[in-house]
């Protein structure tokens, strides 16, 4: 792949505390949480990758670019410098194209620290983009149907799957349905982002290339050689009232059901991991962890890289882990595809950004919908099934995992 050399320059600049007001209104560019992170404007590189390879050779392209650049970078911290921002497809088969976006303008937030970068093609001039806060557009709701896989339909799915585990074909498999709907023309999709940014501050909010999240979920986060991770898997709806939401933390954090699950997602990303690090520890037990809508089970894992890997050869080994696809992979991937009647495109794919050090942070694209050029838009949400699932059970879990980007858009 051939990439052309960029010259990017990092300076800091006054705390911007409204990293949304600056993006552009119809293709956003954003990675952030409790107001930290990153604002993209505009696009100096589009790199676009498919297929099984897709993440090897992001990383292969992203050295190109790296080993081409000139960089002034005086801050040399955490988010500065040159990086792209990402998105890839789950699925090697997808129609959905991935990407690395390297923006014009990148506008960085961290613990009160603030700067920009602004990134050019070396053979042309600096770009001349003013920092605005750009008041948000109209209102707009939308309601978002079932799509090409309505409740009935599912509820049948998550059966089949449930006779395949009894069958041993697989341990676990997650099955997806699907929303539809269609945002009016020249909609600020920044609305919709700045609800869940208030009303999920502990998660990744992110805007790439048309796909708007808010994922709980950190499949990998590289920093100066150490990495770490967090596994969601296993979910019960919050109580009424404070003691029925006791009583649901509870109920999860003894679930065997939900255990086993958890398990399954655990150990997928133990095994991806340890080839590439010489230390790895994970939290003793699963821990619940509490969003505004649902409780989570949850481990965290840190570990010290061992062969120079970078966060984008960290997905590649990664993706797909048990909480997204199932396990054994190859098999929970052919029922997925034989059970879900649509292309996934990037959800439940790696979302997030990488710097020109390898190093960066990658969620799982969850609670999430891919907005397209049209305005039609697709939203996801899934469950993990085992032996002990029921269909009627695992439907209620996506309602309430829509429930984010319901509220956003509607």
């Amino acid at each position: 792949m051939n990439v052309q050399a960029l010259t990017v320059e990092t300076s800091p600049i006054a705390d911007i505390r409204q990293l949304i007001l600056l993006l552009d209104g119809r293709a956003p560019l954003l990675w952030m949480r409790r107001n930290q992170g990153l604002a993209g404007i505009g696009c100096a590189l589009r790199l676009e990758f498919s297929g099984p390879t897709r993440m090897t050779d992001a990383a292969a392209a992203w050295k190109q670019v790296v080993a081409l650049a000139t960089v002034t970078d005086p801050l040399a911290r955490t988010g500065t410098g040159l990086l792209a921002f990402g998105a890839f497809a789950f699925d090697a088969s997808s129609t959905q194209t991935s990407v690395l976006i390297v923006p014009e303008i990148i506008v960085g937030r961290d613990d009160g620290q603030c700067w920009v970068t602004r990134i050019w093609a070396s053979d042309q001039s600096a770009p001349e983009i003013p920092l605005v806060l750009h008041p948000l557009g109209d209102e707009y709701r939308i309601v978002l149907l079932p799509g090409a896989l309505p409740s009935d339909d599912f509820r049948s799915a998550v059966s089949s799957g449930i006779e395949a585990i009894r069958a041993q074909q697989v341990n676990k498999v997650v099955l997806a349905r699907d929303l539809v709907g269609r945002v009016p023309a020249e909609s600020d999709l920044r609305r919709a982002i700045t609800k869940l940014a208030l009303g999920y501050p502990d998660c990744w909010t992110y805007a790439i290339d048309g796909l708007i999240g808010s994922s709980p979920e950190t499949l990998i986060r590289a920093d100066n050689g150490s990495v770490n991770a967090r596994v969601l898997a296993g979910t019960i709806s919050r109580g009424a009232d404070a003691e029925d939401d006791r009583e649901a933390a509870l109920t999860l954090a003894t679930s065997s059901k939900d255990g086993d699950e958890h398990e399954f997602a655990v150990q997928s990303v133990l095994k991806s991991l340890r080839p590439h690090t010489s230390v790895l520890a994970t939290s003793e037990i699963p821990f619940t962890v509490k969003l505004p809508n649902l409780w989570h089970l949850a481990t965290d894992l840190e570990g010290t890289l061992s062969d120079g890997s970078t966060s984008l050869d960290l997905i590649a080994a990664l993706h797909p882990t048990a909480a997204v696809a199932g396990t054994p992979t190859d098999a929970a991937l052919a029922l997925i595809r034989e059970l879900e009647p649509f292309d996934r495109g990037r959800y439940a794919g790696p979302v997030g950004w990488v710097g020109a050090d390898g190093d960066g942070e990658w969620a799982i694209a969850l609670r999430c919908a891919q907005v397209a050029p049209t305005g039609a838009i697709t939203a996801y949400a899934g469950c993990g099934i085992v032996l002990d699932s029921d269909p009627d059970r695992e439907l209620a879990e996506t309602k309430m995992k829509f429930r984010p980007i319901v509220e956003a858009f509607g």
